[in-house]
């Protein structure tokens, strides 16, 4: 690493000097840089993510993409562990709470239409929210985590945006709310949404129809056993589609980044409410974060959306770093449970790490120059 950074940075320095040579095309200075910095970031990626892989006897799909340049891109082991059949580029995942993002932009877009406000109160829209325990809780607690909801029905965990506690149920009721001031279905709504981003290959458990879905399975690669009824399972009222139960492929959600971060969905105004920390999270997995809508964010450098998603068997993470524009996307079919989330985890934390290094290097670099 070392070694790498000494070499690019005195590689930038010798072309920060400028020389004269008559009757000779000037050397593009820029260009250069970017392509020496561009050769190291693949250099470094393929050098720690595939020792990484290999440490973990990752079986997924891993890819690193800036805007549309590919950094790296790896596909291990089986996406049918019986048929024995590989993993490609075409496997679709279930990517869990990742889905949580889709749902808020969702919200969001209603809310551009004029049909609702984050400040609304969800007991305008559905009546089981019409009870003294929920008639307070608004659309941006649900958004971020803050309404006090655990599980529908139950009983508030406190006052709502007093604090913060993860709820699917929160989610699934920004589903409702969806479905009900835009007249649609969820997958309805979702399915436009995926056409408007260029996703092509993605869909809900509920109406997926494909044949590249990679199966979930738990254990490890001597033994393994399938989740069944895998994607239909991803509808039930344990997970819920708005939640955790989108099936999306590392392309389409590389498309999805560059569309959302890029302006493609959202209105500016929109978009910077999306994005904003309106609450924090103490992660399991990845430690003290902020939390927006539907995405997590880290605290302190380098910038970075991300979310990472679980639904038996099928771990996932998808981060995208504003700075430079670069997506980084993990998925994965297969979970030790008996090990606990953070083994499950470990190639995600790990490679996340990776590219939080990386990418600070780079803002320095870019800085620099």
């Amino acid at each position: 690493m070392i070694k790498n950074l000494v070499f690019l940075s005195f590689f930038c320095f010798l072309f920060s000097c400028t020389t004269e040579a008559p009757k000779v095309r000037p050397v593009n200075k820029k260009e250069i840089i970017d392509s020496t910095i561009t050769a190291f970031q693949k250099t470094l990626l393929e050098q720690q993510i595939d020792s990484t892989l290999k440490k973990y006897h990752f079986n997924g799909s891993i890819a690193v993409f800036k805007d549309s340049l590919p950094l790296y891109r790896r596909e291990n082991g089986y996406s049918d562990f019986k048929r024995k059949t590989k993993i490609d580029s075409n496997t679709i995942f279930a990517i869990g709470s990742v889905s949580k993002q889709f749902t808020a932009v969702m919200i969001l877009l209603q809310m551009e239409l004029g049909k609702l406000n984050v400040t609304d109160k969800a007991s305008k829209y559905l009546k089981e929210f019409q009870i003294k325990e929920y008639e307070n809780i608004t659309i941006h607690q649900l958004l971020n985590h803050t309404s006090g909801l655990n599980m529908l029905g139950g009983k508030l965990m406190f006052k709502s945006g007093s604090d913060f506690f993860y709820s699917n149920d929160g989610f699934n009721t920004l589903g409702k709310i969806v479905e009900k001031v835009s007249g649609k279905s969820y997958d309805d709504n979702v399915m436009e949404l995926f056409k408007k981003a260029g996703m092509i290959h993605s869909s809900t458990g509920d109406i997926f129809k494909g044949t590249n879905f990679a199966s979930a399975y738990l254990g490890n690669e001597n033994e393994v056993h399938e989740v069944p009824d895998m994607p239909k399972r991803l509808g039930s009222k344990d997970i819920g589609i708005p939640a955790g139960g989108i099936l999306s492929t590392i392309e389409d959600l590389h498309h999805w980044n560059n569309a959302l971060y890029g302006g493609k969905i959202l209105k500016p105004e929109t978009l910077k409410l999306f994005m904003a920390q309106s609450a924090e999270r103490h992660h399991a997995i990845f430690g003290k974060m902020g939390y927006a809508y539907g995405i997590m964010l880290n605290i302190g450098k380098p910038n970075a959306y991300f979310h990472s998603g679980y639904v038996k068997g099928s771990p996932s993470l998808n981060i995208y770093y504003p700075e430079t524009r670069t997506s980084v996307i993990i998925l994965s079919n297969i979970a030790d449970e008996e090990k606990g989330k953070s083994a499950t985890f470990k190639t995600h934390k790990e490679v996340k790490k990776i590219t939080d290094n990386l990418e600070n290097t780079l803002i320095r670099l870019m800085k620099k120059n």
